[in-house]
């Protein structure tokens, strides 16, 4: 079964195409959630976006679902896209801040 950590290491591959750095040291992810299933995990993820005018606004959550859905042992995944609170530069880690000349 896979753990937060694994979701995670998939989620760290995924990119906004206008900022070269991964969505979850951006700080776009806000939760993790498992819930048992039949055969499986179903894994809900909760995100942001940049701004709610984001030009991948429909394509960014939807890379999310498929990557994470493909893991084993996931038999369903769901992106819920919220934006409250409001995602600011100080959401980003440490090491997203120092990749774009902001530290």
């Amino acid at each position: 079964m896979p753990k937060e950590q694994d979701v995670i290491t998939v989620l760290k591959t995924i990119f906004d195409p206008e900022i070269p750095v991964d969505i979850y040291e951006l700080g776009l992810i806000y939760e993790v959630k498992f819930t048992e299933a039949e055969g499986g995990q179903k894994v809900d993820v909760q995100m942001t976006l940049t701004s709610p005018n984001c030009p991948v606004a429909e394509s960014l959550p939807n890379d999310v679902k498929q990557k994470v859905a493909s893991m084993e042992g996931v038999v369903d995944a769901d992106v819920e896209v919220v934006f409250e609170p409001a995602w600011t530069q100080d959401m980003m880690s440490e090491e997203a801040k120092l990749e774009l000349g902001f530290l």
